[in-house]
């Protein structure tokens, strides 16, 4: 069983090793991110905002010697993708550093210009493209709980990871001449935000589900393959606003020569299968650095059980399942 965390800590100790106090998971952003040393760090901020009508996602990162900023948009109708990136080699981002929720986030590209902006329960998102343009304001009351982990490889390799979804969000997103209104009422969105020291090459698997069956909210937040072989995992349930938190490693099983093949994510208290809509891929190869994105967005059909035994069906509830690589 992982420990959970009630006071803020800091991840590393003085001389930049793990802080072995910072092992651990909590409901609120505790970890403070004191990282220190040049050349292993990463810093990345995604969000996705969800509606009946698109997708609209983003990341700003920082790995020291590279910031990149990427961003996907989807009509969910006719299911017309859009993309925009930008990649600064031995640049570094200095608005990623600050401890969380104190400043703003920003790209700094001119043609691909976002920022996270934290207000008073509120976090606003802007994005600025050639093609996609958004004002998004995303509403994170003071009691909102999220799951966060810190995920130890060594003293020397470790991230911190919180995950973040059933959060309601209004706004506009303009995207090719066409305009979509976000109701918050049936506009989700789910946040991804990571700090640590990782290792060379990296391998994972993130799912991610918010919605409602029989009238309960259901959050769903599972990974795996990154935590193998660690006290720590980063999978969670959430059941009405309340997190509860899974330590064992699932089973996922899928398709790697056909990604719209339904996917399945079972453990002791997990099993869905998740069925694709659209499958998104993304990669690039410099030879000493590369990335491969397989992405498919879906619906997430099956049971969960709580801490206590009870069994929340779960119908149709939207998020994703991804498969990345990352030699970084």
């Amino acid at each position: 069983m992982e420990k959970e965390l009630h006071q803020p800590v800091d991840m590393c100790l003085k001389n930049g090793t793990l802080n072995q106090a910072a092992v651990g998971w909590s409901r609120f952003p505790l970890h403070r991110a004191n990282l220190k040393g040049w050349g292993r760090r990463k810093r990345f901020d995604y969000w996705c905002i969800v509606s009946p009508e698109m997708i609209l996602a983003f990341s700003i990162s920082d790995t020291d010697y590279k910031s990149a900023t990427s961003l996907f948009f989807l009509d969910r109708r006719t299911q017309t993708e859009t993309t925009a990136s930008a990649m600064d080699w031995f640049k570094s981002n200095p608005t990623s550093r600050a401890p969380w929720g104190t400043q703003q986030i920003r790209s700094g590209d001119k043609n691909v210009d976002i920022s996270i902006t934290f207000g008073n329960q509120i976090v606003a998102l802007n994005v600025v493209t050639a093609n996609v343009n958004a004002e998004v304001e995303v509403s994170v009351p003071n009691d909102h709980q999220s799951m966060g982990v810190l995920v130890p490889w060594s003293s020397r390799r470790f991230q911190y990871t919180r995950k973040d979804n059933c959060l309601t969000a209004s706004g506009r997103v303009r995207a090719n001449g066409v305009t979509y209104r976000l109701d918050e009422k049936t506009t989700t969105a789910t946040m991804d935000h990571g700090r640590g020291k990782w290792p060379y090459d990296t391998l994972w698997n993130w799912a991610s589900g918010s919605g409602t069956t029989d009238g309960e909210e259901i959050g769903l937040q599972f990974g795996a393959k990154w935590t193998a072989g660690t006290p720590s995992t980063e999978n969670a349930l959430r059941f009405n606003g309340q997190i509860e938190k899974i330590s064992e490693e699932l089973e996922w099983t899928y398709d790697t020569e056909d990604w719209m093949a339904p996917w399945t994510i079972k453990g002791e208290r997990v099993d869905l299968i998740f069925t694709p809509e659209y499958h998104r891929h993304s990669g690039f190869d410099k030879k000493i650095v590369s990335s491969r994105e397989e992405q498919v967005f879906g619906h997430f059909s099956g049971t969960v059980w709580s801490l206590e035994g009870r069994a929340y069906r779960v119908t149709e509830v939207f998020g994703w399942a991804e498969e990345v690589h990352r030699r970084w």
